[in-house]
């Protein structure tokens, strides 16, 4: 399974960076996520992890299996009878920061999960895209780019 969302911001990949590793503080500004406690000290990067606590889904802890600094990370958890990898890319494009959500999903449960998880999924990271919109567009803060403010969303097996 695999559920793709994609949203152009109005600012610039700069300001948008240092928000979207922030893990800790995604709480703050999406309700699809109620608390993530990081398990070691320092900066985001490689090898890092966190404890994830959403809505509706059990705790789960996340690994960082790529991290590109500016650009985006993945990271990945197994639980369920699924091995799940969460992508978090953001581009620069003429009309703002292209912001690109991923979620795959593999496993021998999948199957019979996918047909609830894929919309729990979906909607989850269509609050994460609106949310980092919202708070990388505030006034104070967000670059003068006019940029669109379509969402996009597809999901396939």
């Amino acid at each position: 399974m695999q559920v793709d969302v994609t949203i152009t911001i109005a600012a610039s990949p700069e300001h948008i960076w240092p928000v979207l590793i922030d893990v800790e503080h995604w709480p703050d500004w999406t309700p699809s996520v109620t608390r993530v406690q990081r398990l070691e000290p320092g900066p985001l990067e490689l090898g890092s992890t966190a404890r994830i606590r959403q809505p509706k889904l059990p705790e789960m802890t996340w690994r960082v299996t790529a991290f590109q600094p500016q650009q985006g990370f993945n990271w990945e958890t197994r639980g369920w009878g699924a091995h799940t990898i969460g992508e978090h890319w953001i581009s620069s494009q003429p009309s703002g920061t292209k912001l690109l959500l991923r979620v795959r999903q593999s496993g021998l449960l999948v199957p019979v999960f996918a047909p609830w998880i894929s919309k729990l999924t979906r909607r989850y990271m269509e609050m994460e895209a609106q949310g980092l919109k919202r708070r990388c567009e505030q006034p104070k803060a967000a670059a003068s780019l006019n940029a669109s403010n379509g969402t996009s969303a597809t999901i396939s097996s």
